[in-house]
């Protein structure tokens, strides 16, 4: 059973469309008609809206449950339930690649290297790459770390974060919904913490030039003691 289809009910309200998100991607989206690419799309939200705008959307998840919702509630848009560590497989060539939500993370780095140079080659000359993970400057000076409990639906639900493992090789998350002490779903995962330095040098490595680096959506400066989030935006170098 995939993560979704155990999640589906709360999905949206834990996770919801923000406008502030959308009008960041949209300032590197080009004009309407481009090709985008959503790397670790979810239910197709972002995706959804950018189709529904008049650009050629694609996203890509690897749960096949949040494909299949995506598909459902976003015909005009693409997509394809696979690992974003093959969409060099895809045919297209696209003016911005796009991921959200702390995916990057799930890379090692073994992983992130070949990731990164098939972002370069899919995008299109000139093309943007923007990602957002969690402030791994700021967790990696702790040993554990739990999120801010949500309360979902009715108020009765509740959304559990934690880190409570956290080295610079590898990071245990840990996630589960409870409603009335009754845990409703859980799930442990391994992250992958690289710092605003580290993916500086990979994307450097990578051939890309950096666009810029926020703490957040409103393009607020970034500041490693304090910002929950970093949001890199990258380039690739135009040479015509």
């Amino acid at each position: 059973m995939s993560f979704y289809t155990q999640f589906a009910p709360y999905y949206s309200q834990v996770f919801p469309f923000r406008d502030e998100v959308y009008r960041f991607l949209r300032e590197y989206a080009g004009e309407a008609g481009s090709e985008l690419l959503d790397a670790g799309c979810g239910p197709g939200f972002y995706c959804g809206r950018f189709a529904h705008d008049g650009f050629r959307a694609t996203g890509v998840d690897l749960d096949s449950g949040m494909i299949a919702a995506a598909m459902q509630a976003f015909p005009l848009a693409t997509f394809r339930c696979m690992d974003i560590s093959a969409a060099g497989l895809l045919d297209a060539t696209f003016q911005m690649i796009y991921s959200v939500g702390n995916v990057l993370a799930y890379l090692s780095l073994e992983r992130l290297q070949p990731f990164l140079a098939s972002v370069y080659e899919k995008l299109s000359p000139g093309g943007v790459w923007v990602f957002q993970v969690v402030n791994w400057d700021y967790l990696l000076t702790l040993q554990e770390y739990t999120f801010r409990v949500k309360n979902i639906g009715s108020g009765d639900v509740e959304f559990h974060r934690r880190y409570p493992l956290i080295s610079p090789a590898c990071v245990t998350f840990e996630v589960e919904l409870l409603s009335e002490g009754k845990r409703l779903f859980h799930e442990e995962s391994t992250l992958y913490p690289l710092c605003e330095e580290a993916f500086l040098q990979q994307h450097v490595a990578a051939g890309f030039s950096i666009e810029g680096v926020y703490g957040g959506f409103d393009k607020q400066p970034f500041i490693k003691s304090r910002n929950s989030a970093l949001i890199m935006v990258f380039r690739k170098r135009d040479l015509s």
